[in-house]
């Protein structure tokens, strides 16, 4: 009894020097901020908790879209046993441990179990396999969260066996409401500009938002005279990281490169600026650029390509953030040229016949007709050498007799 008043005081304690974000956790579906195409009246997710009902399922979105807030009212709301694990810390033991309780659980009290596997993208491929079983065989329902888009990074099997459900940034409006509620827990004010600053710059991310709003509370009880000033704000707000995770680095290369291809100057540099200040793998950059060169331009501008293997070269001999500029001129010069897929396509095609056609024989005036013997066998018979003859050569077949008269190739 002792020991449970203590673990009582302890959690209180704990609960009151939590981070504000922790502390203005939604207690009730009904509590929630944001996800109404989720958690609104008569919504799938909504109705699965309400009725106890909840299978596997995948929260994908970004931070502080209320991936976690929800995993706890699945275990406020749940009969089930609710099991949270952190993908960071855990292991294959911990999932077959954790497995191995779900099963006694449920032949000695009839009790299923909830798994709460938070980044489930942190775990890899032989992690994931090991709690595939027990959700194939309903041992455990798995309820993973993770920022990253989960078909990249969670195996098909366990993702087959999962509703997907996509989280969505939190608006202006819904940020508002939930620092608005902070202020009135906290008995605390701000001004108007200086809410507005700080619900800017969240990104939608009510956790960054509240982060930032505490910070700019204690400075604003230091003057113990007004509340929160739009200085307060500024001073809170450090300097933004970037968020760039997996799913953005495939989104941002594909806009980039579209914006390069649709000779938007503007946009292509955007990109290229936002990858940068991300840390994207500048060598990356590079590579792509090199292929568009060829791909997207080709023979329209051939110079295209000797830049933005320059821009490459010097980005090895240079080094950021110097090559930027260099990045920035090819992308530049990408951009403005006239664009012509022809190449690409007349290689496409030709890959296309040699993938699906049965492989034509070299026709015989092709053949290496150099060592000892050719000539007996009819190599190089008939060919002409086109400086010799250019007239004549002009006409000669060089493709194989299956293919005589095709054309990959055609000038624009």
């Amino acid at each position: 009894m002792t020991d449970n008043l203590f673990s009582a005081a302890a959690e209180e304690r704990l609960k009151s020097r939590a981070p504000l974000a922790d502390r203005m956790r939604p207690q009730t579906l009904d509590d929630a901020v944001g996800q109404s195409h989720l958690l609104g009246p008569n919504r799938p997710l909504r109705a699965l908790i309400e009725s106890d009902r909840l299978g596997s399922i995948i929260l994908w979105g970004p931070p502080g879209t209320g991936k976690t807030t929800l995993a706890r009212l699945v275990a406020s709301a749940t009969r089930r046993a609710f099991v949270g694990l952190s993908a960071v810390t855990a292991g294959v033991k911990d999932v077959r441990q954790t497995a191995a309780e779900a099963r006694d659980r449920l032949g000695e009290r009839n009790q299923g179990t909830i798994l709460f596997l938070d980044e489930v993208h942190r775990f890899n491929k032989s992690q994931q396999d090991a709690l595939l079983p027990a959700v194939e065989d309903g041992t455990l329902s798995l309820i993973g969260a993770t920022t990253e888009n989960p078909f990249f990074e969670v195996n098909a099997p366990l993702l087959s066996r999962s509703t997907l459900f996509r989280l969505e940034s939190l608006g202006p409006d819904e940020l508002r409401t939930v620092a608005e509620r902070a202020l009135d827990h906290e008995g605390a004010k701000a001004d108007s500009d200086a809410l507005d600053h700080l619900i800017d710059l969240a990104d939608g991310d009510a956790r960054s938002l509240l982060t930032s709003l505490e910070v700019a509370i204690a400075l604003a009880s230091q003057r113990k005279d007004s509340g929160v000033n739009l200085e307060d704000a500024e001073r809170a707000l450090s300097h933004r990281v970037l968020r760039y995770g997996e799913d953005d680095h495939y989104d941002i290369i594909s806009a980039f490169i579209k914006s390069i291809r649709g000779s938007d100057v503007d946009a292509a540099l955007y990109w290229l600026a936002r990858m940068l200040e991300a840390g994207e793998d500048a060598k990356f950059v590079a590579r792509r650029l090199i292929i568009l060169a060829s791909e997207d331009i080709g023979m329209a501008d051939p110079q295209s390509l000797v830049i933005a293997t320059s821009a490459a070269q010097a980005l090895q001999f240079v080094g950021l953030p110097e090559a930027s500029l260099n990045l920035a001129q090819a992308v530049v010069h990408l951009s403005k040229a006239p664009k012509s897929n022809a190449t690409a396509s007349a290689l496409w095609n030709a890959q296309a016949d040699v993938q699906n056609m049965t492989p034509g024989k070299v026709p015989a005036h092709l053949r290496d007709a150099h060592y000892k013997g050719a000539a007996k066998l009819g190599h190089g018979k008939g060919y002409i050498y086109p400086h010799s003859d250019p007239e004549r050569a002009a006409g000669q077949e060089y493709l194989p007799d299956e293919l005589k008269g095709k054309r990959y190739f055609r000038d624009e």
